[in-house]
């Protein structure tokens, strides 16, 4: 009896249940998600606007040409935009923070941390090098647009903001929005067409002609830049 009464108070061996068992197992590593870069976010956000422009419009991305005055021998174009009236040549930015500059500064701050070169200087160099593979067309008009993520405030000279302006600098969600209004103003100060259809196609064929896709050669101009920069 006592035997009996001693053992009612021994600790009794616990059995693992089912979900014990599998909580002691190594679990699975999970699959890493790459997230998207914000920079392709961007890219992707400029891709949107442009669909929305007449399809009569011709629009190139990511052109790579020859530019003698550039430091690394070319200019990468991040958009171009052809129309009847001008062609617009698009810098994108991804930069986050309070933008301050003016036209003619040859730096702009990015929330007073940090100097960028003044993208409209650099997006000049672009238009020059398109110049220079269209010299024998006729009324060429260029307009220079620098194009900011959300994620930015403007501190800059009102003037870029002016649609009657050939340099602009925008929000991406404002693209379709302010290459709209600067053609209503143009067709407003002259009714013809700078661009027939045929020519509008004659300048990007040879643009897309003109655009280096050999990858060494883009890796080569992209290792140039950080150097610059670093």
């Amino acid at each position: 009896m006592l035997t009996k009464l001693l053992s009612m108070f021994k600790s009794p061996k616990t059995k693992e249940t089912t979900s014990q068992v599998i909580k002691k197992q190594p679990s699975k590593p999970r699959r890493k998600v790459e997230s998207t870069r914000i920079g392709e976010l961007g890219e992707h956000k400029i891709d949107i606007q442009l669909d929305q422009l007449p399809k009569n419009y011709k629009s190139l991305s990511d052109l790579l040409v020859k530019n003698q005055k550039s430091r690394t021998g070319y200019s990468q174009i991040d958009h171009l935009v052809i129309t009847p009236y001008c062609i617009f040549v698009i810098e994108t930015k991804n930069y986050n923070g309070e933008i301050k500059g003016g036209r003619s500064d040859q730096q702009w701050t990015v929330s007073n941390r940090y100097k960028v070169y003044n993208p409209l200087k650099q997006n000049y160099g672009h238009i020059k090098a398109i110049e220079n593979l269209l010299t024998d067309i006729p009324g060429e008009r260029f307009v220079s647009m620098v194009s900011f993520t959300m994620r930015c405030r403007f501190s800059i000279d009102p003037e870029l903001r002016n649609i009657g302006s050939d340099e602009l600098v925008i929000y991406d969600v404002e693209l379709s929005e302010f290459i709209s209004r600067k053609l209503l103003r143009l067709k407003a100060e002259n009714a013809v067409e700078s661009y027939s259809q045929e020519i509008i196609q004659e300048i990007h064929q040879r643009l897309l002609q003109a655009n280096i896709t050999d990858p060494e050669v883009r890796k080569l101009h992209v290792e140039k830049i950080a150097a610059k920069k670093g």
